[in-house]
Order: C-alpha cells, then structure tokens, then sequence
C-alpha cells in the first residue's frame, strides 16, 4: 500500500488489517504479512537560489521550458531515513521518467536523449551549489 508522506505507516497498516480482517465475507480466511511498512518522505522547501539554480538549468537542458515538479507514486521510506541522518541537508530525488518510459512496466526503459538532458541540468546544478 502506498501512503503519502506525512501518513504515519504503523496507523495505516494497522487501519488496513483492521478492515481485511473484520467482518470478512463468504467465510473467506485472510493472512496478512504486515511487517515493512516506512515512513513517507516530502522535499522541503527550496532556498531561493537553489531553486533559481534549478529553474536555469532546466530551461537551458530543456529548450527554455520552465522548470516543474511533481510528487510521484508514494515517496520512497529510504529518502525520509537519510533525511532523518541529515535533518540539515537538501534531498531532491530525481528520476528519468521521461517520454515512454513505461515505468515499473515489463518493457521499462531510458529515454536516452532525456538522460542527457538530466544529466547535464545535474552537472550545472552541482556546479551553481560549488558556486554558492
């Protein structure tokens, strides 16, 4: 079950086996395995430059295109544990869903010319972080 971020994953996996195991139809026998559940993770807010820093390299990577972003799927426990290790630090988690990606499909795969375009966008990103 994917959760969002700030849902505390010990409450909901507990709602959840409350309502597959009460009242259970046609005498059906239920088993539940319920022991890996993680805390969701959200970005924190940008410092202004870093957030310029990223607004300019995406339009210079992606044709003068404004920059966007967007929360995908249920967030990934790992990034709220190196969050935890590191309350201080800026996470951003990228990935390279881009342009028929077919994500989590059978068939999933890079769109190459988008990798670069990410790849380079990162490079100066690092380098405007150096710079600051």
């Amino acid at each position: 079950m994917r959760l969002p971020p700030s849902c505390d994953p010990k409450k909901a996996t507990e709602a959840l086996v409350k309502a597959l195991t009460e009242n259970v139809p046609y005498n059906l026998k239920v088993e539940i395995e319920a022991n890996h559940a993680g805390q969701g993770w959200c970005m924190k807010d940008l410092e202004p430059w870093f957030d310029q820093a990223i607004r300019r390299a995406g339009a210079d990577f992606y044709d003068g295109s404004d920059t966007g972003s967007y929360g995908m799927g249920g967030s990934i426990p790992f990034l709220c544990e190196l969050q935890n290790m590191y309350p201080d630090g800026v996470i951003m988690a990228f990935g390279l869903i881009g342009p028929k990606a077919n994500a989590h499909g059978p068939d999933e795969c890079i769109n190459l010319a988008y990798a670069k375009k990410l790849t380079c966008s990162l490079s100066h990103i690092l380098a405007d972080i150096a710079a600051h």
